[in-house]
């Protein structure tokens, strides 16, 4: 059987060795990886999405004030929202991952908190690819049925986070501070965003799960595509 191609998206700036771990997350669950990004070409089809890690989002996307002190990518931002537009209705299944699950967030209307540690004050900063933050699961979401964990420790990368949930989004996971650090929505099959890297957690049996969730699902929706265009 064909491997489901799954795109992932980057910057074109994105590091071989990074790019590394989002392929091996992705082949070794049986997935066919294909990178994304603005210099790219547009994919016509895919099996699978994962929206990935990287720059902040533009804060106009999501009416917050400018920051001039980050670094942001206008031209992934428009890659990925035309992405979501084209992919989420044909109900391609979708991760997002750290900037991605934001990124979701915003595209269906939510807002971020641009900068947690100007708004939640005495917030430790533990920016690791390690898993030491805890977080804590929605008992019987989608993201709790896949993991089979209520917690798990997980690494942390960011300083934005969603703030007001989308059309369709339930917040699902928060981490022992209150921060999300999980969404789904209740609309969609598989559309479940992550505020962690489960790439970077190779030998993590939970966060490999999810991966292997996503294949699996765009197993699932690439069979029933088949379906539908042979029944035409």
């Amino acid at each position: 059987m064909t491997r489901p191609l799954i795109g992932i998206t980057t910057s074109d700036r994105k590091s071989l060795i990074a790019w590394f771990f989002d392929w091996l997350a992705v082949w070794r669950h049986g997935g066919r990886p294909l990178r994304l990004s603005p210099s790219r070409p547009m994919p016509e089809s895919l099996d699978g999405l994962i929206i990935g890690g990287g720059d902040d989002i533009e804060a106009h996307l999501y009416g917050a004030e400018v920051q001039l002190d980050v670094r942001v990518d206008p031209q992934r931002d428009a890659l990925e929202l035309r992405l979501l537009e084209r992919f989420i209705p044909l109900g391609c299944p979708v991760l997002g991952i750290c900037r991605g699950a934001q990124l979701i967030n915003v595209h269906l209307g939510g807002t971020l908190d641009s900068d947690i540690y100007t708004t939640h004050q005495g917030l430790k900063r533990r920016r690791t690819v390690l898993p030491r933050k805890t977080v804590d699961i929605v008992a019987d979401s989608k993201l709790h049925r896949i993991l089979s964990v209520t917690w798990c420790r997980i690494n942390s990368l960011h300083h934005q986070a969603v703030q007001r949930a989308g059309r369709g989004i339930e917040i699902v996971a928060r981490d022992r501070d209150g921060l999300v650090q999980g969404i789904e929505s209740h609309e969609h099959d598989f559309l479940i965003g992550v505020q962690w890297h489960p790439e970077w957690l190779v030998f993590n049996r939970p966060q490999q799960r999810l991966i292997r969730a996503l294949v699996k699902a765009a197993i699932r929706h690439r069979s029933q595509l088949r379906t539908v265009l042979e029944s035409v």
